[in-house]
């Protein structure tokens, strides 16, 4: 396999500020600290794995801007390939503001998502789904998302979804069915399933055909059910001086998938995913604090 992971879905370069407050009104304050840096929930769980050895690549259409040049940068700096990138010279990319609350870590985000359009099936790049051992989505750029599933199937290569909180949509249940790990925050868990327990839930998803299923309920850890019968709760680790939570969900799919593309048990898939969660938490932005092997592994030795 070229690739352990390949990946399909919306870049975008993210702005983001720590405030006091996030706003529910009119307001003006000055940020304590800000940061320029690439987003996107699959995207950032590329460069998770990319920073924990793995062979990653992104599929995506971006405008021929300031924004895509910089996408671009960012991810070949971060050893993610970007072949399989298209890019429409005349439009503009995605971009995103995020408020980070100083006190907690919450976030508020307004997402621009930019001229360039959806890509399609004929722009994605076939020959690099079917050349990895995982493919992972998150559902957008839907009919290319459906096709690239199928290839993945037709060539034996696992599929990998990620369902973000408030980011369900009715049509993502003809995609489960094509899904073998399922990863999904407890919202979107609820809202497909319309069961509000995260083991309800799972095992609900679990129907749908995914030979896993984890439900993450970010500082309460996350639920992980199997097809062959495994069942149990991972606790999320705990970080002194937490900074912001922006793509500690994206750190968590990086990881689990780094050890799912290394052969660990689900067990052990599940430390590594909350470990990566929690110590992406510790900087500003969704890359800052992604970890190495190194850094991760210490980690989770030094806590049992």
């Amino acid at each position: 396999m070229k690739y352990d992971v390949v990946g399909l879905g919306v870049c975008t370069m993210d702005l983001l500020m720590v405030v006091d407050e996030l706003p529910g009104g009119e307001l003006v304050q000055r940020a304590h600290a800000s940061a320029l840096a690439g987003g996107g929930p699959v995207a950032t769980a590329l460069v998770a794995l990319a920073r924990l050895g793995a062979r990653a690549a992104m599929l995506d259409l971006v405008g021929g801007d300031l924004i895509g040049r910089m996408i671009l940068t960012e991810l070949g700096a971060e050893g993610v390939d970007t072949a399989g990138m298209v890019i429409d010279a005349g439009s503009t990319s995605s971009q995103a503001s995020v408020l980070v609350r100083k006190r907690d870590g919450a976030r508020a985000i307004a997402f621009a998502p930019g001229s360039s359009g959806e890509l399609s099936p004929r722009m994605m790049n076939e020959t690099m789904i079917r050349s990895a051992r995982i493919l992972h989505l998150n559902g957008r750029h839907w009919q290319a998302c459906l096709a690239a599933a199928r290839v993945a199937r037709d060539a034996g290569v696992l599929v990998s979804f990620d369902g973000g909180s408030h980011r369900f949509r009715p049509e993502h249940r003809e995609l489960l069915p094509l899904v073998d790990i399922c990863i999904v925050a407890q919202e979107y868990a609820a809202s497909c399933t319309g069961k509000s327990s995260p083991e309800l839930a799972a095992e609900a998803l679990l129907g749908y055909g995914p030979q896993l299923v984890a439900v993450t309920s970010g500082t309460r850890g996350s639920f992980i059910l199997s097809h062959a019968g495994e069942a149990f709760h991972q606790p999320a680790y705990e970080v002194e001086g937490v900074v912001d939570t922006t793509g500690a969900g994206d750190a968590y799919h990086g990881g689990f998938l780094f050890a799912v593309s290394r052969g660990l048990s689900l067990k052990d898939s599940a430390r590594y995913a909350s470990a990566a969660g929690a110590l992406n938490t510790r900087a500003l932005g969704g890359r800052a604090a992604l970890p190495t092997l190194a850094e991760l592994e210490s980690f989770i030795a030094a806590r049992g």
